[in-house]
């Protein structure tokens, strides 16, 4: 009963304005910060759409996070929710989402379970305009994993998105050797962070300014 109370009152809050860009960029690495930033003038970019997938277990509302195989690109090791590119044959970013979702974890659920999505944000080093679609299950999800694009999966409960004693900051040796000062969530020590640290961020100012605390 708390759950589905929590996600009718998600549901409610998603359709209205969203914290958007404040909120996420509170969660940006420090060159990011500094470029100028105005999504609405981003031109060439290639669309991705991601799933934040929440179900309940034991009493919490948790939501899996991927930790992508080691490889030769920007991504590579990181912790992602699940998702990826669009594809032609997608009927559009949420077909997309629930695509990849599916593909990678094996967590299949319907465009009924989806309640609405977050502010898009844009990748540079990829290129990516990433859509984060919101979205629940009644059933604990069973993982079936693709190992070429999943290391593993790891449930992240929203009792510790919320724990501010997680947020942290580090410096990364990042793709082409570079490094960059970034804040993080510590996620089963591990480092979470970018632009999926970016949208969990929105995600959590919007748990915290809309009262749904309680319903956690």
């Amino acid at each position: 009963m708390m759950f589905t109370s929590f996600i009718s009152s998600l549901k409610e809050q998603l359709s209205g304005p969203l914290p958007g860009f404040d909120a996420q960029f509170q969660m940006a690495p420090e060159g990011r910060k500094k470029l100028p930033y105005n999504i609405s003038t981003i031109k060439g970019y290639r669309e991705s759409a991601v799933c934040l997938f929440l179900f309940e277990r034991n009493g919490k509302i948790y939501f899996p996070l991927i930790e992508r195989p080691v490889y030769d690109g920007v991504h590579s090791g990181q912790l992602a929710l699940p998702g990826g590119k669009t594809e032609k044959e997608d009927e559009d970013f949420i077909a997309g989402a629930l695509r990849e979702m599916m593909e990678e974890i094996g967590a299949e659920i319907t465009r009924k379970n989806v309640i609405g999505k977050l502010t898009d944000i844009y990748i540079p080093p990829s290129n990516f305009m990433v859509k984060p679609v919101v979205a629940f299950s009644e059933s604990i999800p069973v993982y079936n994993i693709n190992p070429k694009e999943v290391e593993s999966v790891i449930e992240f409960g929203l009792h510790e998105l919320m724990n501010d004693e997680l947020i942290k900051e580090t410096e990364l040796t990042v793709y082409n050797n570079a490094k960059i000062k970034t804040p993080y969530f510590e996620v089963r020590g591990k480092i979470l962070w970018g632009a999926t640290a970016m949208m969990l961020n929105e995600f959590k100012t919007i748990l915290k300014s809309e009262n749904l605390l309680s319903l956690i």
